[in-house]
């Protein structure tokens, strides 16, 4: 036991961990490099190859978006409406709520061509479409999970069980930030509630705690207790932290503790966001065309906000942003919910790849757009609604070296399994880091004897989405 813990105490206390993580002395000047007000794009980390994006924009639908409405069309489920599924097809057949004798629910929306390249999409995503040129379609999407908690932990952290770290926490890790008065890892949350695998979704598990998503609010005080209280100006404020901050580093010193370098970088960095962030938040500042592209309204947090937001902050240096919408989950009320939900993000979302183009900032800027699963081509909750489904969905990429204008997979005529060019969430995540310089597999984290990565001991990255 000794043996071990001096182990693991040594490699909290190796130099890599200590220019990393720090955050003072060696530390701190590293993380200084780091700034473009400093010395410039040429100083970020060194890469496994040479990167086709240097940030990620990932707008996370909740709840799974039905792909049968949204994007992948079968008019053979139309046909089929109201019969039950072929036994071959559900034998063994595992679902969350259903059974495997539930019937066929048709579309329920009209699907259309756009752009010059013809990519389907339903009817719901008519601004999608205009910039369905922009982006990449995969429509061969599979997960291991079919319930909401462990499913978006697989998808954001390459596992079901809690405690590993998000996508948005590798990302940091490997690359840092270019921003110095900001978190290089962002989060927003918009529709009815946060999502089903909490704080796990962005956390940083057994990484350093500085590597977790900072959760922002697109309204009033971007992070809460921003402000300083009344009576407590800046010069006390001042005092205060260069106390605290030297009785952590005094702990430091004498113990090692990695959190504790976290926790004064955390002092530092909310100390530099009091003057950074309100202005960072305020829209107000935006042209009334740019407002009008995303629909937002300053002052009314929404998922528009989050986007223009997104845009505000990949702008300033911030390596992740995160935008949340947990909406999706329609057992019941499949019609007026994606009505309604895509009413709210189809704008925004489309929105975001306009403005990121116009702005020369799409080239090296990955968005992706997906949730963690999608639905049943079965009905469930009468005649209008469809179960959890992780045999096959739907996600959408653009910018960042993405090929723009591809459909990559096909599903069956009935939407349930994948029939051509399958990619699981390891593989989407491989590829994500590859499309930021990293080597998926060389990307590790040495804890309990064995080396941790984002993608476990699986991936491939998808080489057909790569321009």
């Amino acid at each position: 036991m000794l043996s071990h813990f001096l182990t693991e105490r040594q490699h909290l206390l190796n130099r890599r961990w200590f220019l990393r993580d720090c955050g003072v002395g060696l530390g701190a000047i590293a993380l200084a490099a780091l700034a473009p007000e400093a010395h410039g794009a040429e100083e970020l980390p060194r890469t496994h190859h040479k990167p086709k994006a240097k940030r990620v924009i990932y707008l996370f639908m909740g709840g799974a978006p039905s792909h049968l409405e949204l994007f992948d069309h079968k008019p053979q489920l139309a046909k089929f409406n109201g019969t039950l599924p072929p036994p071959e097809l559900v034998k063994n057949y595992r679902a969350a709520f259903i059974s495997p004798n539930a019937k066929l629910l048709g579309p329920k929306f009209a699907f259309k061509k756009y752009g010059n390249s013809g990519t389907e999409l339903g009817e719901l995503l008519p601004h999608l479409g205009e910039v369905v040129d922009d982006i990449a379609v995969v429509r061969s999407m599979t997960t291991d999970a079919f319930n909401h908690a462990p499913a978006q932990i697989m998808a954001l952290t390459g596992s079901q069980q809690f405690g590993r770290p998000s996508v948005g926490a590798w990302v940091t890790y490997g690359l840092g930030s270019e921003s110095k008065n900001l978190p290089g890892f962002v989060v927003f949350s918009s529709g009815s509630k946060g999502p089903s695998g909490g704080n796990s979704c962005w956390g940083s598990g057994f990484l350093p705690s500085s590597h977790a998503g900072t959760v922002f609010r697109s309204a009033g005080d971007p992070v809460l207790f921003l402000s300083n209280p009344a009576g407590i100006d800046r010069a006390i404020q001042n005092d205060s932290l260069d106390a605290i901050n030297a009785l952590n580093r005094k702990r430091l010193d004498a113990v090692g503790d990695p959190e504790i370098g976290a926790r004064i970088s955390a002092y530092e960095m909310a100390g530099r966001m009091q003057a950074s962030a309100p202005e960072l938040t305020d829209l107000s500042k935006e042209t009334k065309e740019t407002l009008a592209l995303y629909g937002a309204e300053p002052g009314k947090p929404s998922f528009a906000n989050n986007c223009l937001l997104a845009r505000r902050l990949i702008e300033r240096g911030v390596r992740f942003v995160q935008l949340f919408h947990e909406a999706w989950d329609h057992h019941g009320g499949l019609t007026a919910g994606l009505k309604a939900e895509c009413g709210k993000t189809d704008r925004a979302s489309a929105a975001l790849v306009k403005d990121l183009k116009r702005r020369g900032l799409l080239d090296d800027t990955l968005v992706i757009w997906g949730g963690e699963f999608g639905r049943t081509p079965m009905v469930q909750g009468g005649d209008d609604g469809r179960d959890h489904h992780p045999n096959c969905y739907s996600v959408w990429l653009a910018g960042g070296g993405v090929k723009p204008g591809l459909v990559l997979g096909a599903s069956d005529d009935l939407g349930f399994n994948v029939t051509e060019d399958k990619v699981h969430v390891h593989d989407l995540n491989a590829t994500v880091l590859h499309l930021l310089g990293i080597d998926h597999t060389k990307l590790t984290y040495r804890l309990q004897g064995r080396d941790f990565r984002l993608t476990d001991v699986h991936g491939t990255v998808v080489d057909k989405l790569l321009m």
